[in-house]
């Protein structure tokens, strides 16, 4: 018996659900009879795990599987709102080389809509104090009569109200009651909820668990309230948040201690709904609406007490280079932690320490650091050695943006020597405070592919011995476009001007430009002023690119790219160095690899431009 081809659409009138199969597996058409593409969706996700069952069976397995079939049709229907739906299933036995088909017509039947809500309150939220709260719970339930009636709703209607009772002052709240009356015949649905909210919680005593180093004065540095306080998850969740961002502890928890916890171990975790409310429906519950105390539970695990990091790498700009750092948490019973390390390559030997202090309540980061720098680039010699203080600080963007702003301060004291080639030898100790703010919103913050950055940045300094005073302003923007399924264009540019009546100024507030990071196909840094036998730093940057970049796969790529810009002593003295060039791109576990071959327009001159490494 050979059977016509059936057009499959969502919209259209039938659907063939699945193709031909090896074996006894049949063949299913659905007429969805004006059911919704959501429904169809459903019915044809559960018929695919029942035909997929069907192969290699029994005449009699398969015949129970197709009143499993009609089954599921029907629940899917059921949880759309379609309760008095008509399904018949006609069964085509197999022949010969034919497979079985499954002729599914469906008739929805009007969707059932909600036609009253009676949504109600007992507890201690009954009182007077609560009423305001009462009238914005009710004017806040999401399933409103006259809506389509779909189980999904419900549920997730009921849950948040749950939520948003147990979020502040009630954690005991659970359901007193819920049903919701199906009326097939005339389509409605009567709908009834009961929250009861329980006694009134209040915030008890601190405890503390899994500290064996970390001082407790740090977690009370977060976790800070009044006894007596009444109880907001949005509390315990801002508090376990901050313990979390310092570098003290792999893990915490802040929960209440309502007596269902273990003495030490992790606690158990609350459910979440995913929206970042928790209630605990669980939890035996006192007797009566008085009002109950319960201490604040803080369980941690703390994070390594020291460890030691390295890399080594390669690129076209400093050659081989190799890096260390060493990080210690806690110093001689203080809760700060402490990094210090080198790095060395061909152009530049640095050595630092740094001293972190823990985040504030608002989130900042503070730090102060020693610094030695020596450079020698394009016949700058430069030695720089500094005592710096810097605050970070990171802000998210309100709800399920991912838009972050940076804001970054910082002060240093420098003793700068520089040895120009050809030109003279200057020494300079300045001042300098410097801000920087940046907003990213990116798909990735490692390998952005769609998104963009900005950045802003204001420094003023001034020389120590004669008081002259200089400024930078710099402004940098990136743009990542994706281009259908793998492809990806960006445009950078920058521009940064340093304002000083002197020539007196530190080289590492000015500018040079060139390399692999900035205008490849030159070398690294060599676009400047020129002073004697060396380029060295200008006051004027201005920098362009693009890239258009086509990934074969996840990990690799191929690009083309277009680099121009330039340092000088004004925007009048302003030449552009062009360069451009096609190279191959790799996300390796290892790191990033970049390689490319790149025409230095001004130079005349084809350079190969590269960079990995390995973190170890």
């Amino acid at each position: 018996m050979k059977r016509p081809a059936a057009w499959c659409s969502l919209l259209g009138l039938g659907c063939l659900y699945a193709g031909w199969a090896l074996g006894a597996q049949p063949v299913v058409i659905v007429d969805p009879g004006g059911a919704p593409p959501e429904v169809l969706q459903s019915i044809t996700e559960s018929l695919d795990a029942i035909t997929r069952l069907a192969e290699d069976q029994d005449v009699r397995e398969v015949a129970r599987l197709r009143r499993r079939a009609w089954d599921a049709t029907q629940a899917a229907l059921r949880t759309q709102g379609y309760f008095d739906a008509t399904v018949d299933l006609e069964a085509t036995e197999a022949q010969d080389d034919q497979p079985e088909y499954w002729d599914i017509t469906i008739e929805t039947g009007e969707r059932t809509q909600v036609r009253q809500v009676g949504l109600s309150f007992s507890g201690a939220i009954m009182a007077d104090p609560w009423s305001a709260r009462r009238a914005d719970l009710r004017a806040g339930w999401a399933l409103q009569p006259g809506m389509p009636f779909i189980n999904d709703d419900w549920s997730s209607a009921k849950l948040n109200l749950l939520d948003q009772v147990a979020h502040q002052d009630f954690y005991y709240a659970r359901y007193g009651q819920t049903q919701a009356q199906i009326h097939p015949d005339e389509a409605q649905a009567d709908l009834l909820l009961e929250v009861d909210s329980g006694p009134p919680v209040r915030l008890g005593e601190l405890q503390v668990l899994g500290l064996k180093r970390v001082p407790e004065t740090l977690v009370r540095r977060y976790v800070r309230y009044e006894p007596g306080q009444a109880y907001d998850q949005a509390l315990l969740t801002e508090w376990q948040q901050a313990l979390q961002d310092t570098q003290f502890f792999r893990g915490a928890f802040v929960t209440l201690d309502d007596g269902t916890q273990p003495a030490g171990g992790s606690p158990d975790a609350p459910s979440d709904n995913g929206n970042g409310l928790r209630v605990r429906v669980d939890v035996p519950r006192p007797e009566g609406d008085a009002p109950v105390t319960l201490p604040v539970r803080v369980q941690v695990t703390e994070g390594l007490a020291r460890w030691f990091k390295g890399s080594l790498g390669v690129d076209s700009d400093h050659g081989a280079r190799a890096e260390a750092l060493y990080h210690q948490n806690v110093v001689w019973g203080w809760p700060v932690w402490i990094e210090t390390g080198a790095g060395v390559d061909a152009d530049r030997q640095k050595a630092f320490f740094d001293l972190h202090l823990p985040p504030g309540a608002d989130g900042a980061r503070d730090s102060l650091g020693l610094l030695y720098d020596h450079s020698d680039v394009e016949g700058v010699e430069t030695h720089l050695a500094g005592l710096g203080w810097k605050r970070k600080q990171l802000r998210k963007a309100a709800g399920s943006s991912r838009v972050e702003y940076e804001v970054l301060w910082g002060g240093q004291l420098l003793h700068e020597e520089n040895r120009i080639s050809g030109s003279d030898r200057y020494a300079v100790s300045a001042g300098t405070l410097n801000w920087q703010w940046q907003r990213r919103d990116l798909n990735s913050k490692y390998d952005p592919r769609e998104g963009n950055l900005i950045e802003l940045g204001l420094g003023v300094g001034a020389t120590l011995d004669g008081a002259e005073p200089f400024y930078r302003a710099r402004v940098r923007a990136q743009q990542w476009w994706s281009v259908g399924a793998r492809d990806v264009l960006t445009v950078r540019a920058e521009v940064g001007k340093v304002w000083s009546r002197s020539d007196n100024v530190p080289q590492s507030f000015m500018w040079r430009t060139g390399g692999s990071r900035s205008i490849r196909g030159y070398r690294y840094d060599s676009i400047g002023v020129r002073r004697g036998d060396a380029t060295a730093g200008a006051p004027v940057l201005g920098v362009l690119g693009v890239e258009y970049t086509h990934y074969f796969t996840d990990m690799w790529g191929a690009n083309v790219f277009v680099d121009a810009g330039d340092a000088a002593a004004s925007f009048q003295d302003f030449k552009w160095h062009l360069g451009y060039g096609a190279g191959a791109v790799a996300n390796t576990p290892a790191g990033p690899f970049n390689v490319a071959l790149a025409w230095a327009q001004n130079d005349r001159r084809l350079r190969l431009v590269f960079a990995m490494g390995i973190a170890f």
